[in-house]
């Protein structure tokens, strides 16, 4: 036998997989179908480090125990290679961006080849290909054309450092997530997409879905939905730029507790570029307050509760319930995002109301009754200093009291519609034109894709127009509806937008006529099982999920929802120094390094025997070693095999024939459910009791290098091959099935007792009658004498387990 040399074996397969199309991918009716996906990477410029694999190594394994299950399997591979990393790559760089992102993904597809995946590389997607962007573009004309994207020049999240605007969910602790510069509130002309038309639908459908709870709940808390009120406060002067202040509350049962008004600085920001004359001698203070405050909001993201501080405006607004003049105050705690910029401030009953008015001395009034004497008082009860409206309850008080003041009840989010433009070179342009006279138009479907122009300079200008803006030959356009001058649209779409459609393209991936063929997409809908980091809780499944649930209302998929199942979430594999891998620290490992010393094999195995899957845990080479070993067992183990007919003279090894059946039964479930780590281990136990015996036989062998197969793919299509020369892959081969019979010794020992006491044991068959286990019991010449003297007053039996004789 020779030894295990895996270099020569994995690049013997890779290479004989590739010509013969072991893994192309075809819709078939008459078999069950699982589409299997990964979060599809950026290819960056450094290239896979040994923790990105885990992901695809996970889902490799899933696919082809479906494969073998019977099913047709699509596991695809693509890019997400548009967006800020690849183009502020290539600045850095100085090399442009689409020679980076095609040197980039050879770069990953030759990493990902030699860790022996399933692909079909027939279906890989390009983000960035125009083939592609051309349906992503038309997604973005059929919302323009519903009135889902519209134009806006609100004050949006500007990054001073990528000099672009970003979406909420673009930001991390109010910091830019690709350079963590801190972010500014800048007005700006913008696409934007109506997200929020859609949140109902988003947080309904989750409940259908098989997905982790805690990414659900992030979804739910990400759109933060609020059931309330609106209700209007007039100024008690009628202004030129404002008239009164419209408030969204969950508690208007509250309303007689209201002892201040609290806005946002956007909102007062927005009354002075409207006509506000402040009092002179305030009016510097409050210009100060504004542009302090909305740059230490621009620090820090909405969850976050800084200490409270305000300013009076000297405005007054009147209480629709009583009539009682309330003072406006702008406050930092109060955003312009979040509701309506204004709220209705009640301390006794809200905490940030509450240490605001404590800091600034201003009233508290309790209006809810509590035997807690501490305020705030939080929970809703019965109404008290309330009027008309005493001795209600809190809920039957909101309703009478919005009746009475002609509010209505309504709900918010904390979803805001997402911010879709960005002033950079490397996205998908939006197809859009710029008439005079007719206004905005829709670049014809037939003219799609609108392709981005070569340039020689891909650098963000700063000023908020993007590079394409000084292109003037590709900028000039005719309109398509009159035919006169026009200019195209310049902002570009966020990365986001690729990667919120993608796995429909791998349905379909060269179809010209249509973004997805309906049969092909009826029959691969919805995605089966879906890996991929915790980072996409909120963005990109949000995104995803609202992208979809338009293409479904215009008939384009068939399904409400995109993903059936998120599989377990991906926890990070770290340096070995504890911390995330990264070239800033030194500790990244290359795959390539680890597959030439220890072989792909190697380390797919051991990557899902390092610990739960969804659990971090650190890199260590060293403990590669032992999955190395575990596979030169296996590797070992062919010398031991015989046929049956060599191995009919030995009695069956009936715990060892348990073993297997359990080890079947336990690698299957443990797939399914993402416990690679218990599988891999199983697998080992497995291994090491076949190794303790003289001989095995060829069945236990097989159905080992099957099971074996989707965790090893490389050394068990070689050790199939040379025990079934003329045989199909092993990848091709049915999965095994365990016996229910098996999966338990059929023969068990009986304890025997007299008075409790333990006199002996034998073996008997499992599950037998009481009156057989009774006769077997006293086939012994011990308990004979002592039945014979003493006859027994009582027999206890317990089945399967004890005989107990009460003398």
């Amino acid at each position: 036998m020779k030894n295990y040399d895996h270099k020569q074996i994995e690049k013997k397969w890779q290479k004989q997989w590739a010509e013969s199309g072991i893994y192309k991918i075809k819709e078939n009716s008459k078999k069950p179908k699982s589409y299997v996906l990964d979060m599809f990477p950026y290819p960056s410029g450094e290239g896979l480090h040994v923790g990105h694999p885990k992901g695809f190594i996970a889902t490799d394994i899933y696919s082809r125990m479906k494969t073998m299950q019977g099913h047709s399997v699509l596991h695809p591979m693509g890019w997400d290679a548009f967006g800020l990393p690849a183009e502020n790559y290539a600045i850095k760089n100085k090399v442009h961006p689409k020679i980076a992102v095609k040197k980039n993904i050879k770069r990953y597809k030759d990493q990902l080849e030699k860790i022996g995946f399933n692909y079909d590389w027939s279906r890989e997607i390009d983000t960035t290909d125009p083939e592609y962007y051309k349906w992503t573009q038309w997604i973005f004309l059929q919302m323009f054309k519903a009135g889902l994207a519209y134009e806006s020049h609100e004050p949006i999240n500007w990054c001073p450092s990528c000099q672009t605007g970003l979406a909420n969910e673009d930001l991390e602790d109010g910091k830019c997530e690709r350079c963590s510069s801190e972010i500014e509130l800048k007005p700006m002309r913008q696409w934007v997409l109506k997200i929020t038309d859609y949140a109902d639908r988003l947080l309904a459908d989750l409940e259908e879905l098989d997905w982790p709870t805690h990414i659900k709940e992030s979804q739910k808390n990400w759109i933060g939905k609020s059931e309330g009120a609106l209700i209007e406060f007039k100024l008690k002067t009628k202004e030129d730029f404002a008239d009164k202040l419209e408030v969204f509350t969950t508690r208007p049962d509250t309303i007689f507790g209201v002892t201040f008004m609290a806005i946002s600085v956007s909102l007062a920001k927005s009354w002075l570029e409207n006509g506000w004359s402040v009092d002179n001698k305030i009016n510097d203070k409050v210009k100060k307050y504004i542009t302090k405050t909305t740059k230490d909001q621009a620090k820090k993201s909405f969850k976050d509760d800084p200490d409270k501080t305000g300013i009076n405006t000297g405005l007054k607004a009147v209480n629709p319930i009583n009539d009682e003049e309330i003072p406006i105050w702008i406050t930092n705690y109060v955003l312009n995002d979040v509701g309506t910029g204004a709220i209705m401030a009640v301390p006794a009953h809200d905490e940030r109301d509450f240490l605001f008015a404590k800091k600034y001395d201003l009233p508290i009034k309790e209006v809810i009754e509590s035997s807690d004497e501490n305020l705030p008082f939080l929970e809703k009860g019965k109404l008290i200093n309330s009027e008309d409206f005493n001795n209600l309850s809190s809920e039957e008080a909101s309703k009478k009291i919005v009746k009475k003041i002609k509010g209505k009840f309504t709900h918010t989010y904390k979803l805001k519609d997402w911010v879709f433009s960005r002033q950079r070179y490397w996205g998908e342009p939006i197809p859009l034109i710029h008439c005079g006279d007719c206004g905005v138009v829709p670049v014809p479907e037939s003219d799609l894709p609108v392709k981005l122009p070569q340039v020689k300079s891909y650098a963000p200008t700063g000023t908020g127009e993007s590079p394409l803006a000084d292109i003037k030959t590709w900028v000039n356009t005719t309109c398509p509806e009159c035919g006169g001058k026009a200019k195209r649209e310049t902002n570009t779409m966020p990365q986001w937008a690729g990667s919120s459609w993608y796995y429909l393209r791998y349905m379909d991936p060269d179809n010209n006529e249509a973004l997805v063929d309906p049969k092909k997409e009826k029959y691969w809908a919805p995605v089966d099982v879906y890996v991929g980091g915790t980072e996409h809780a909120t963005r990109h499944l949000i995104y995803a999920r609202f992208w979809h649930k338009f293409l479904y209302d215009i008939k384009v998929v068939s399904t409400p929802e995109p993903f059936a199942r998120i599989g377990k979430s991906l926890g990070l594999i770290l340096g070995a120094d504890g911390r995330k891998m990264s070239k800033r620290w030194g500790n990244v490992v290359n795959p390539d390094e680890v597959v030439g010393l220890y072989g792909a094999d190697t380390l797919r195995v051991y990557e899902m025997f390092m610990g739960p899957f969804d659990q971090e845990i650190s890199w260590s080479t060293e403990s590669m070693i032992g999955s190395r070993r575990f596979l030169e067992k296996v590797w070992r183990l062919q010398d031991k095999v015989r046929s049956e007919v060599d191995l009919n003279k030995k009695p069956t090894n009936e715990d060892l024939e348990i073993l297997l059946n359990q080890t079947i039964k336990k690698v299957e479930e443990d797939i399914e459910s993402f416990s690679f780590n218990t599988a891999v281990s199983s697998l080992m136990i497995l291994v090491n009791s076949l190794e303790k015996e003289e001989a095995i036989s060829t069945d236990y062998y097989f159905k080992l290098l099957k099971i074996l197969a989707p965790f090893s793919p490389h050394i068990t299509e070689e050790l199939w091959h040379k025990l079934k020369p003329d045989n199909k892959s092993v990848h091709l081969e049915k999965w095994p099935t365990f016996d229910d019979q098996k999966l338990t010794s059929q023969t068990i020992e009986i304890v025997v007792q007299v008075n409790g006491k333990f006199k002996y044991k034998f073996k008997a068959s499992r599950g037998l009658s009481e009156s057989k286990l009774k006769d077997l019991a006293t086939d012994n010449e011990k308990i004979k004498d002592i039945l014979t003297n003493s006859p027994p007053k009582k027999v206890i039996i317990v089945p399967d387990r004890l005989i107990n004789f009460v003398i």
